[in-house]
């Protein structure tokens, strides 16, 4: 695949997705640059504003197996990942045949994630990192390619159990989903309430998205931007000589390496969305929010003053130098 095919069967994608969502460019551009890169994302808003429809529209675009998990607080990981069931053949023998879960699917909409117990959370785990899933003694494959798009809601937090640090660094990008504005809100009116609705057509499918995932990785990156790279993960760390006064005062434990390597592979997607063959710094600040926000853990000083992440990060952006002396 050439560089101009991809950007071609990516603006295809965003294209089909825009004729049935309405606004969320941003958000949409970033779904798509983790999809591409072969990441996982943590969908976060308010019920209504389009989270589930965005990730159903996907599926339809990119013509892949879809499941949808809601996530409940009586969800067991079986009901996850699957479970043996005892039969009986022909003969008269009994034996156990695996019944394969909703996780067996190549784009998975885990509904309201933090609904469910850390011991249901966790079944995720394997599959998001490994693609493999373990039953008694047993490992099964998951069929690539595999993505994990969930949601959540950040304002309804009775019965609800926050994902863990381990988790939410499973997942390569945190998208914030806005609400939508009165002209965005008179448009989805005007698509929603009619006799058809618009449905997005296929335009691509596993095999594609394969092919662009291999092509993300080929993409060249200068020694100074890998280095910028690493010099902001770094810096999200209080403890570092290089973190700002921000990140020293609020910030109890900064990201991880999978941080760094969530920067560098969408960077790269956005670069060959925008035409370019070689990563640029602004194609790190672009993903920049997304590939941090969820992966750097606030004090109780930061929550007290209502600092947010993304504040940080922009500070972050401001004072690490993409050149060093």
């Amino acid at each position: 695949m050439t560089p101009e095919e991809f950007r071609e069967t990516a603006q295809a994608i965003v294209n089909e997705v825009r004729r049935v969502i309405v606004g969320l460019d941003d958000v949409i551009r970033h779904v798509i640059i983790a999809l591409l890169s072969g990441g996982h994302v943590l969908l976060e808003g308010v019920p209504g504003i389009g989270k589930t429809m965005l990730v159903r529209t996907l599926s339809d675009a990119l013509q892949l197996k879809f499941s949808r998990i809601q996530f409940t607080p009586d969800l067991m990981p079986a009901d996850i990942i699957g479970t043996d069931i005892l039969e009986e053949t022909e003969d008269g023998h009994r034996t156990f045949r695996f019944q394969r879960g909703p996780i067996f699917a190549n784009l998975v909409l885990a509904d309201e994630i933090n609904r469910a117990t850390p011991k249901t959370q966790s079944a995720l785990l394997e599959a998001m990192q490994e693609q493999t899933v373990t039953v008694a003694d047993r490992s099964y494959r998951l069929e690539l390619p595999f993505f994990v798009l969930a949601t959540q809601n950040p304002i309804e937090m009775e019965g609800t159990y926050p994902l863990p640090e381990a988790q939410l660094d499973r997942f390569m990008f945190k998208v914030n989903v806005p609400f939508p504005s009165a002209d965005e809100l008179i448009e989805i009116l005007g698509r929603t309430t009619r006799a058809e609705t618009p449905k997005a057509s296929p335009v691509a499918d596993g095999a594609k998205l394969l092919e662009m995932a291999v092509l993300t990785r080929e993409v060249p990156v200068a020694s100074h931007v890998e280095e910028y790279a690493a010099r902001l993960v770094v810096a999200t760390h209080p403890e570092s000589d290089a973190a700002p006064e921000p990140i020293r005062r609020y910030v109890r434990y900064g990201a991880s390496p999978r941080g760094a390597q969530a920067l560098l592979l969408g960077a790269k997607v956005s670069a060959l969305l925008d035409g370019r063959h070689n990563v640029a710094f602004d194609d790190i600040h672009s993903v920049a929010k997304a590939a941090l926000r969820h992966r750097l853990i606030l004090n109780f000083e930061a929550q007290a003053d209502g600092i947010e992440p993304d504040r940080l990060i922009e500070e972050l952006l401001e004072e690490i130098p993409t050149l060093t002396a």
